[in-house]
């Protein structure tokens, strides 16, 4: 993901933007029909719980299996919950789960939780988890937020904590204000998405696939340079004049970096490691060394770098050969040797060719002693044999490869900036459904899907009245309990075992327990299969058939069959 800080804004940061005027619902005047801006926590809730359940198989997501792409695979380990239910996170089928911390956040791993063993999981605890306050609304829509440029953008900018540790605030989650529509056009905006995003995810996995297509095709021009394929009609298509050449006959010198640790400067020579010459060029750019001039001036010829040398890396990244370009006096550590051709014998760019084909890459990897770190010996170096053509040939081979190569990289190039792009067009399809702009049709259609108990104030109403439903359910059952008590001695659990129906209702069965259940308690346990309005209503009959109490056992009230 592009341009995500990771930076903390203080005051003037996107939480504080966000929780301006969050106590009134507003209908923006840039929000298409029906549509109203809310705060995330008043359409979801935020990291639910699983309480009290019994052992069973359950899903087990560490970070590492959760997916960065938009229609990524979430995986899972099959686990005993007894196993996992504590010091995890806990979430079910059909919640969304994605990434808190630096650099997951960032990368964007999230995902729509399907198919858990039971319905049930748990993972790492630095997953948030969002589950729809009712089961009609689009977890589509919903996870399309989360993926959203705007949402990992200002989260990024709301981290908190350690350098390396840092996380997006629960608060930023629950404040996050998005544009939600009715649940019909939730629906609508969530099956276009899916289709269009599905191809770009296409066109994505074809493009990532390019690089390894590249880097086989630059190795088999390697391959062919060395082996004479390249040139061989040039050349009337037979080998004449190629000769095996040890290495050490085509170099005026092998050497190496001195074994001594040299003295450092603040300034001077430039220092050369491994790091600064293992992507195939020199990198003075990340120098984080130098020594006196004096120790250089003092290095033998053979250890002086000269424009068109070639260092070779020996030890750990080995086998990477790099032309010196310059004549600006630097040294290098001794897990980097210099080789010096000897340019009436050989065309220093064809060494370099030779030096990077396959079978010398392999040769080098099986000669290289040691344990730590493999290293292939000066005495090794010097014995590696060449299969050559004479040196005009070797001009031609050099050319044509280099033709090859300029197109290679041309195709890098533009496959980068395809890359990019596509990257661009998934968050430009996301804002675009965010404004309304993919369903400005379907609106145009369909005006009653989208007005009256069918608009999103209406929705959010809804899920408004069923949560103050619920407080007040449990205010009223307090008021009984509280008559109860005053007239009757309260049975003991033994006694309320004893009663219990066999043919019990889904609340029934939760609260059967014997253990004191909060109505939202209930319902996060019953999640997805009832809605709050469903679990609402049939704690409001069992209340008035007067199968159930709420009391208060060891401190902790809640509800008890009678």
């Amino acid at each position: 993901m592009t341009n995500l800080t990771g930076s903390n804004l203080g005051d003037g940061s996107a939480v504080g933007r966000q929780t301006e005027h969050q106590d009134d619902v507003s209908q923006s005047s840039d929000l298409p029909e029906g549509w109203v801006k809310v705060a995330l926590s008043e359409v979801v809730a935020v990291n639910p719980k699983h309480k009290d359940l019994e052992d069973q198989v359950a899903g087990f997501v560490p970070m590492a299996l959760a997916p960065t792409d938009f229609n990524g695979l979430l995986n899972y380990e099959e686990r005993q919950w007894d196993d996992i239910k504590n010091g995890y996170t806990h979430f079910a089928t059909g919640d969304v789960i994605f990434a808190k911390v630096t650099p997951c956040f960032e990368n964007g791993k999230a995902a729509i939780v399907k198919d858990l063993p039971n319905d049930i999981g748990a993972g790492s605890t630095e997953f948030y988890v969002l589950r729809p306050a009712i089961k009609d609304i689009s977890v589509n829509y919903i996870f399309s937020v989360i993926k959203s440029y705007e949402f990992l953008q200002t989260g990024a900018e709301n981290m908190t904590g350690a350098v390396g540790l840092r996380r997006v605030p629960k608060k930023f989650v629950e404040d996050f204000r998005i544009n939600l529509p009715p649940l019909a056009e939730q629906k609508v905006i969530a099956d276009k998405l899916d289709e269009l995003l599905a191809q770009v995810e296409s066109t994505k996995a074809r493009l990532d696939a390019i690089p390894a297509i590249l880097k086989s095709f630059r190795q088999s021009v390697l391959a062919a340079a060395v082996s004479g394929k390249l040139t061989e009609e040039w050349r009337d298509t037979e080998i004449r004049s190629w000769h095996y050449h040890v290495l050490k006959d085509l170099c005026t010198s092998i050497s190496d970096g001195d074994h001594q640790a040299p003295p450092k400067a603040e300034k001077g020579v430039p220092f050369l490691v491994i790091s600064n010459v293992n992507n195939g060029e020199v990198n003075f750019d990340k120098v984080s060394r130098w020594v006196p001039e004096t120790y250089y001036d003092s290095l033998k010829g053979i250890r002086k770098p000269q424009l068109n040398d070639i260092l070779y890396t020996v030890t750990g990244s080995l086998g990477i050969p790099v032309i010196v370009k310059t004549n600006k006096p630097f040294c290098f550590q001794r897990h980097i040797a210099i080789l010096k051709p000897d340019h009436s014998k050989v065309n220093y760019q064809y060494l370099e060719l030779a030096l990077k084909a396959p079978d010398t890459f392999e040769h080098a990897t099986n000669v290289a002693t040691g344990t730590a770190q493999k290293t292939v010996s000066l005495t090794s170096l010097r014995e590696f044999n060449f299969y050559m053509p004479p040196l005009e040939e070797q001009n031609e081979i050099v050319r044509r490869a280099e033709e090859l190569f300029a197109f290679a990289d041309k195709v890098e190039a533009q496959v980068n900036v395809a890359q990019q792009r596509v990257n661009n067009l998934t968050q430009s399809i996301l804002a675009k459904a965010f404004r309304g702009e993919l369903t400005a049709d379907w609106r145009t259609a369909n005006p009653e899907l989208i007005s009256g108990d069918n608009s999103a104030s209406a929705l959010l109403k809804r899920i408004k009245d069923e949560r103050e439903a619920l407080d007040k359910a449990i205010k009223s059952a307090k008021k009984k309990f509280v008559k109860k008590v005053s007239t009757k001695k309260v049975t003991t659990k033994k006694a309320q075992d004893t009663t219990i129906n066999k043919n019990l209702s889904p609340v029934e069965s939760v609260i059967a327990d014997g253990i004191a259940n909060k109505p939202q308690e209930i319902f996060d346990k019953l999640t997805p299969s009832l809605s709050m309005a469903e679990v609402f209503n049939e704690i409001s009959k069992l209340l008035n058939d007067n199968k159930i109490e709420e009391k208060t056992v060891d401190g902790i009230t809640g509800f008890f069959i009678k």
